[in-house]
Order: C-alpha cells, then structure tokens, then sequence
C-alpha cells in the first residue's frame, strides 16, 4: 500500500510530497530541529564525513529540502555543490540560507525530480541525501537515475530515519513518533497531515539491510550501512 500525505487527495504521491513540503517550509526548520533536539545536525555531519571520504570536487545534494545538508557540505568540503528539490518553497528558504552564510558561489539550487534528473551522465564525484530517500515515488528507480550521474567510482551516501533495535527505546521512539510529533507538528506547521505522514512513511521505508540489498541491486557496490543513535537513524553508501 502506497502511503501518501494527504489520504484524501487525488494527485500523485509525487504532487502530494511537493504540495506538502511547500506548505510546511516556513516552519520546517524549527520543527525538524527542536523534535530531534538537534541530534540531526550530528548525523548529517557523520553523513558527510563518508561523502568526503574520497574528497569530491563535485557533490549532487539531492531532496535537499531548506539547504541544511548542502550549506553543511559546503563548510566541510571542498566541492561545488549543486542541490535539487521538487518543492520551490523550500529551495526558496535554502537560497535565503546560503546567501546569509555567503555561500550562494558553491552552491546551486535548481528545482527537479530525483527519478528525472536534468544532467548528463557520469557528473558528479558524490550524492547525498538526507531523509529524502522515504519520499521517492519509486525508490529502485531513484537509486538508479542517482548511480547514472554518477561518475565512475562516485559515491552515494544516503541518511535516513529507521526504527529503534533496542526495544526500549522503541517503545520511547514510538510514543514520540506518533503522538508527540504530530500534535506538535499540526500546531507549528497548520498542515493536519504532513507530521502524521512523517512517522507512516519511515514505518514503510525499507531500512538495514533491506535498503542495502535494494542498492546492491541497482548496481550499487562496497556497499556499508553505519546504525545511528541505537537505531533511530542510519547512514547507507555505496560506489558505482
């Protein structure tokens, strides 16, 4: 069963998602930063320490959302980042953000859909994406058009939300995810749906070593997976 934000819409996932993060962009990085208590700023680190391992010089930043992981790419790397997103309002509040930290020069923002990417093959060193991967329409064929821009020997590195292996914090983890973040959610963001859509998709999303059997498939190798927080998160990567 295909979950999608808006139950009751007759658009496609992919038109929900976009309408859905457009709709919750105003407030989405103070919602996304004070319910994880800033822990995501501490895996998006980890994530990119792996993106650099093989010092790109060029980084696709894809889902990139309000420009956190592209921003943080750019202070700890030394590539030309280029970034999509199929939600202008976010890419909006990104260009904002990398403007005031000065730095529109190494990054690029451009609107597009990451199962129809609007580049060449074999063009970038690296791709990341953080939390974004759940949202794909068609997650095997996203991994695919990603390993196709892929230059050679590039690297993907995916960051994403899991579910708990250590059975209490599970039990914590699933009283927060689908009561606490949601009331809040609906509160800050006025969007009913996007918060309750949030800790469905990530209960759908095929995470370990499930998520590595499907990279494996798409072509992907040296594949790793690196649990994160007991399990809360994890960081997948893999080399065309």
């Amino acid at each position: 069963m295909e979950i999608t934000p808006y139950a009751t819409s007759t658009k496609s996932k992919r038109e929900q998602v976009e309408d859905m993060f457009d709709n919750i962009a105003p407030k989405y990085d103070l919602l996304n930063h004070s319910l994880t208590v800033g822990i995501d700023r501490i895996w998006r680190r980890k994530a990119i320490k792996i993106a650099n391992k093989n010092n790109p010089a060029t980084i696709l930043d894809i889902a990139a959302g309000t420009g956190d992981f592209s921003i943080l790419e750019a202070r700890r790397t030394n590539a030309q980042i280029t970034a999509i997103d199929i939600s202008q309002g976010m890419l909006d509040i990104a260009v904002q953000k990398a403007e005031k930290e000065g730095l529109s020069s190494r990054i690029t923002f451009q609107k597009a859909d990451s199962l129809e990417m609007p580049f060449e093959d074999n063009t970038f060193d690296a791709a990341t994406v953080g939390f974004g991967v759940r949202n794909f329409v068609d997650i095997p064929k996203g991994l695919t058009e990603i390993r196709r821009v892929l230059k050679p020997g590039g690297r993907l590195v995916v960051l994403e939300l899991s579910e708990p292996y250590n059975p209490v914090v599970k039990a914590g983890y699933d009283l927060y995810f689908h009561k606490v973040l949601p009331f809040f959610g609906r509160i800050v963001s006025k969007d009913k749906s996007a918060y309750t859509y949030l800790p469905n998709s990530v209960e759908q999303f095929p995470y370990g070593e499930r998520f590595i059997e499907i990279m494996k498939g798409c072509g992907y190798t040296n594949t790793t997976l690196k649990w994160l927080s007991l399990g809360i998160a994890a960081i997948y990567s893999g080399e065309k």
